[in-house]
């Protein structure tokens, strides 16, 4: 039989019918129709069909065989002016395409009137991994705009995407955009769409030379996702709310950027269009034991809501009605263990940077918070910026906090010519507080001599204490103890020595018995909120974030206490049968905060905030882990229920309360990650100290540490931290780190290399340590490759000047003597089969 010959565009078009995927699977990636006067074009993940029947406008994406946009209005520019508005959805006349190899160009897009010209060329470049969309652009007048899509896509449901991340590292969550027209904007580059259902990503990315660039999402009048891009010659400018303009969430309107002005002329921009993979980019691996999905989803939605836009990191989401920022919360960068992003880290560093030049008075002062608004803060105590006092009092943890957070981000990020940067402004704002220690005691004073004042001074901010205050001080022992180690890193012993008796005097202080001036209550088994200067004691209710904290950061190291205080926490959870920690046990006493939280349990007198999970688990990892288990899975359960989109849960009921969602609702599942599963990377190690149970043993946990993904393996007594070429396992906790040639064991806790290993910049090693100490050392080391190469071994903190045997595989191998630090080296090859290392002092 013959066949007919069809044109190529018919032929296609009978494909198209049949099947999308089968034109694609042809030779040609490039489909042009001119009778339709559509292009049909793409690669392997990503399909695109661009109309231009008297239109400019990519009317269908297809992601890995997930339509995400599809109709007349997909993809398309718009110019909106308070007279006019004008789209490439209609044009009087069609563009001109033409098609040169994987390129396609899109001339003469026209839009406006008589009065304003808008001349765009679209060019698309066709690659396996991306697709460019290059908008050139020729403005015929300067004009000011009431809002520009350059372009706008508008996704097919709000359900197409669960979330996307900005370049910065915060989310924009769609599961908080209940009301049609809400709208979010903010300052990013890129945008990371992602599902975790579907598994599919893409990654819209953008440039403009010599321009700002800011994107918004908004939930349309028929529930579709609309995701702008707009592209100005300065910083846009948020509109609302009069005299403050710093509103990045709105409602009931599109119009979250102010009007700017657009120059006449020509203007560029390239969008780049990208496929990832959900679970290849953002899985966590194999956590055994737990509700994988759930950890994964609190992590990915929860703990990024307090990133409000670029250089503003905080811990209340930026739905929250005014928005605030807390500066005096001391785990913003650690939640960045847990989500483990580098974009987060990146984008907090610009943050603290801001903070620094912004946040903190010349006397050292840091301002405690920031908002939309100035409706928060003092009579006239608030900066051009957004920063202020708040009106409940001077709340003054956010000095050693900001201490706390930058030290915790150099920690993760290693970046030591950056936290210089911050070496006066830390000092300025430790010596600000360690200044109002008045009496010499140690402990630090608040603004407030008495409860009766009724002013705040820390994040549990209306109930009152004053003067010697519990909470302030045992965070500023810990800002203490992580500085003083950074200042050591920097060169400053004078400082380093100053901090370090701060921190042990505030201790000393701080465990004293009640009669003696400290704050531990022998009576209620507790340490108690605060001292006021007469003397007389407040919130021995056994306020659950202060006895957290004493356990968590070292200040109480005395066994007997820790147990009795945890205990008796665990005996009273039991009794009410609370999935969580509430922020104090028992009731404050009349009048030690604002009266309408009394009768107990009400708001900061005794209901349940998530944020204190990260300290109390590790509380309880190394005494009890099952324990801080359990509240995880529970934190987990509740997100199943209700996504943990509140501030805080009743006492009562158990149920979710108020609309100021706090991103620390994740923090439960950090300390899973830091407390238990032990994952701590530090500036010059990734160390690892778990307290797993048996449930959650064969855990195998994804981790990137410094660009360099990281499989961490957990069992019982018995853990393991590898990458694409080396492994160290061991019995107890200690340190990784690797480069191309070398790898380095440190041995528990030690900030020192205890092992050194040169290697050749190829091949593969497997340590498994057995025994170190200064008398005897012993480790299997073990290879995958057939071929044998030189190893370089370095032990260090042996006793120095003596002489050591080595024994290979229970052979003497030879006898090396310690130079005058303690350090020796021996050579040894690659083998396959173990070999079993021992180094004896005799």
């Amino acid at each position: 039989m013959r066949m007919k010959h069809y044109p190529l565009h018919l032929f296609c078009i009978l494909y198209f019918i049949g099947s999308w995927n089968d034109c694609f699977s042809q030779p040609a990636r490039i489909v042009h129709d001119t009778q339709q006067k559509t292009v049909a074009f793409g690669n392997d993940r990503i399909k695109i069909t661009l109309d231009y029947n008297k239109t400019a406008n990519i009317s269908s994406l297809t992601l890995n065989d997930q339509p995400v946009i599809q109709g007349s209005a997909g993809v398309y520019s718009k110019i909106r002016t308070k007279e006019s508005s004008y789209t490439t959805l209609h044009l009087a006349t069609d563009p001109t395409v033409t098609v040169s190899g994987n390129v396609i160009s899109v001339v003469g897009i026209r839009y406006g009137d008589p009065a304003l010209s808008i001349d765009e060329t679209w060019t698309f470049t066709i690659s396996s991994s991306d697709i460019k969309f290059d908008i050139d652009r020729t403005m015929s007048k300067a004009i000011v705009v009431e809002q520009v899509g350059f372009p706008v896509f508008m996704f097919n449901s709000m359900d197409t995407w669960e979330g996307a991340y900005q370049d910065y590292g915060g989310l924009a969550w769609f599961y908080l955009f209940n009301k049609k027209l809400d709208t979010y904007g903010v300052h990013s580059s890129a945008s990371d769409f992602w599902n975790s259902k579907t598994g599919n990503g893409l990654t819209v990315s953008v440039t403009a030379p010599g321009q700002q660039i800011a994107m918004d999402y908004s939930r349309t009048a028929d529930d579709k996702l609309a995701y702008t891009l707009a592209v100005s010659p300065t910083e846009m400018q948020p509109r609302f709310d009069p005299g403050t303009n710093r509103r990045r969430y709105v409602r009931d309107t599109t119009d979250v950027w102010a009007p700017f002005q657009i120059s006449a002329g020509k203007s560029s921009q390239r969008i780049t269009l990208s496929y990832f993979d959900f679970e290849a980019k953002f899985g966590r691996g194999k956590l055994a034991g737990i509700h994988q999905g759930q950890v994964s989803a609190v992590l990915n939605t929860i703990a990024r809501i307090g990133v409000i836009d670029k250089e503003h990191f905080g811990g209340n989401s930026w739905h929250t009605p005014y928005g605030p920022i807390c500066l005096h919360e001391q785990y913003i960068a650690q939640m960045g263990l847990a989500i483990n992003d580098n974009n987060y880290l990146k984008g907090y560093q610009q943050c603290l940077d801001f903070y620094r030049d912004h946040a903190i008075k010349p006397d050292g002062r840091v301002w405690p918070r920031w908002a939309y608004s100035n409706e928060d803060a003092m009579p006239q105590g608030f900066t051009d910026k957004g920063f202020y006092e708040a009106q409940w009092g001077y709340l003054l943890d956010s000095n050693p906090d900001f201490v706390t957070n930058v030290a915790e981000l150099y920690n993760q990020t290693g970046d030591l010519p950056w936290v210089k940067t911050h070496q006066a402004s830390c000092e300025k704002a430790l010596d600000w507080i360690i200044q109002r220690d008045t009496n010499g005691n140690g402990l630090v004073e608040m603004m407030t001599d008495s409860h009766k004042q009724k002013r705040g001074s820390d994040w549990i901010d209306i109930i009152w204490a004053a003067y010697e205050n519990a909470f302030v001080n045992a965070k500023l022992y810990y800002a203490l103890i992580l500085w003083t180690d950074i200042e050591k890193q920097l060169g400053n012993t004078t400082k380093e020595k100053y901090y370090q008796g701060f921190a042990e005097k505030l201790k000393e202080s701080f465990n004293k018995p009640l009669a003696a001036g400290g704050f531990w209550d022998a009576d209620k088994k507790c340490y108690i909120h605060w001292r006021d200067k007469d003397g007389s004691t407040h919130g021995n209710n056994m306020v659950t974030p202060v006895n957290f904290m004493a356990i968590a950061y070292g200040l109480c190291d005395d066994d007997a206490r820790r147990k009795t205080i945890l205990d008796d926490i665990e005996t009273q959870m039991q009794k009410e049968n609370l999935f969580f920690w509430p922020i104090c046990m028992y009731s404050y006493g009349a009048g030690e905060g604002n009266d309408w939280q009394f009768p107990f349990p009400n708001y900061e007198n005794g209901d349940i905030f998530l944020s204190w999970g990260a300290v109390a688990v590790k509380a309880y990892a190394s005494y009890k882990p099952e324990l801080a288990l359990k509240y995880v899975k529970n934190v987990l359960a509740q997100y199943a229920k209700d996504g943990l989109a509140f501030q805080r849960y009743g006492r009562a009921k158990q149920d979710g309360l108020g609309d100021d969602i706090l991103s620390g609702n994740s923090l439960s599942v950090v300390g899973l990650y830091q407390a238990i599963y032990g994952i701590n990377p530090l500036y010059n190690r990734f160390y690892l100290d778990p307290h797993i149970t048996e449930a959650l043993a064969g855990t195998q946990v994804r981790y990137t540490y410094r660009h360099q993904p990281l499989i961490i393996d957990l069992a019982i007594n018995q853990y393991a931290v590898s990458n694409s070429r080396f492994k160290i396992a061991s019995k107890t906790d200690f340190g990784f780190f690797a480069t191309d040639k070398e790898l380095l064991y440190f041995y528990g806790s030690s900030n020192q290399a205890s092992l050194k290993v040169s290697t050749a910049p190829v091949g593969s090693l497997t340590l498994d340590m057995k025994k170190w100490g200064p008398d005897e050392i012993s480790f299997t080391q073990s290879s995958k490759d057939a071929a044998s190469s030189r190893l370089v071994y370095q032990i260090n903190a042996l006793h120095p000047d003596r002489y050591y045997t080595l024994l290979i595989n229970n052979q003497t191998s030879k006898r090396i003597k310690s130079d005058n630090k303690g350090t020796l080296t021996f050579e040894h090859k690659t083998n396959k089969g173990p070999d079993e290392i021992v180094v004896l002092n005799k």
